[in-house]
């Protein structure tokens, strides 16, 4: 069976390659269903990590092994206890980059929309990613929120912000990256933060929720400080440590709130709002590249991460 997989060269350097002896996951059992992957979509942060055994990789002695949340695949068999699936539907998985998948028919999918692109829909968990975080900010209609970081997880995140009423401001120092922002005009406001430019951009005690999903080290002080009294910061996953000035936020009574994956209903939240026009993810999808160009893909996102924005890979 066809599968990427990351492991480990002589040197020690990671890389993530199609192979095309993987085990099968063979015959579906129980309310198991077998699924044939159409498309799944690259997760930047978690493969990136894993690609620099970074805090929460595959050990060295765990090599070779697949990772990967982003998975759309038709289903091709039943198992005997399957009720709530067909023969036919296409699903979006929190499953890796295989090409046949096990999936119980109660598991962490949904079944997709005809109207719902499945090219679009292999970036459905960096996307519920997002709606977790902007529910776990507890936006209103009018609070001023700022993203940082304008990869995908953090457009889709602006995008989900402004349909619930915020007053969203997205930055990031990477220019392309802004002006696809600016092209899908969620933000109120898209800003450039390299060098100076933070100071002059994000106000003191500015933000009613602030959320990085950029994960740049030491840049937590500058993230509190620029939540308003009583407002809320949220870090996505990714990091080994968080560490910051007790005072800046005292007397302010700032929650720091962790978010991480998501659940269906996160998912179904996606997917109406996709399948609406709402929240667009076809301006965040960069590179449909066959399977078998995966290798020049993830030596980028290891190497050049920024050159990296929404890629799907085609199983066919």
């Amino acid at each position: 069976m066809r599968a990427l997989i990351t492991r480990l060269r002589s040197n020690k350097v990671r890389e993530k390659v199609l192979v095309g002896d993987w085990p099968d996951p063979g015959t579906p059992t129980g309310n198991q269903v077998r699924t044939r992957t159409l498309f799944s979509g690259v997760t930047n942060g978690t493969e990136r990590n894993d690609l620099l055994g970074g805090n929460y990789a595959h050990r060295d002695d765990e090599l070779p092994a697949g990772w990967g949340y982003q998975n759309v695949g038709e289903v091709v068999e039943l198992g005997p206890d399957v009720t709530r699936l067909a023969i036919g539907d296409v699903l979006y998985m929190s499953q890796d980059h295989m090409e046949f998948c096990l999936e119980p028919d109660d598991g962490l999918h949904i079944k997709l929309p005809d109207e719902v692109d499945r090219m679009h829909a292999a970036l459905f968990g960096m996307a519920a990613v997002a709606r977790r975080s902007c529910r776990h900010a507890g936006l209103r209609a009018g609070d001023r929120f700022l993203v940082v970081g304008a990869g995908c997880i953090g457009q889709i995140a602006a995008q989900i912000a402004a349909v619930m009423g915020a007053r969203v401001t997205l930055c990031d120092i990477d220019e392309h990256r802004l002006e696809v922002a600016r092209a899908i005009a969620a933000a109120e406001s898209v800003v450039n933060v390299e060098g100076d430019n933070w100071a002059n951009h994000v106000p003191e005690r500015g933000f009613d929720a602030v959320l990085d999903v950029a994960g740049v080290p030491g840049m937590e002080d500058k993230l509190i400080v620029a939540a308003a009294d009583g407002g809320t910061v949220l870090f996505v996953a990714g990091r080994g440590k968080v560490e910051y000035t007790f005072n800046d936020g005292q007397w302010r009574e700032i929650t720091i709130k962790q978010s991480s994956h998501f659940d269906t209903g996160d998912l179904d939240d996606v997917c109406r709002l996709v399948a609406g026009g709402t929240v667009r993810i076809g301006p965040l999808v960069h590179d449909v590249v066959p399977v078998s160009e995966a290798k020049r893909i993830y030596d980028t996102l290891r190497d050049q991460p920024k050159r990296i924005l929404g890629t799907v890979f085609d199983w066919s």
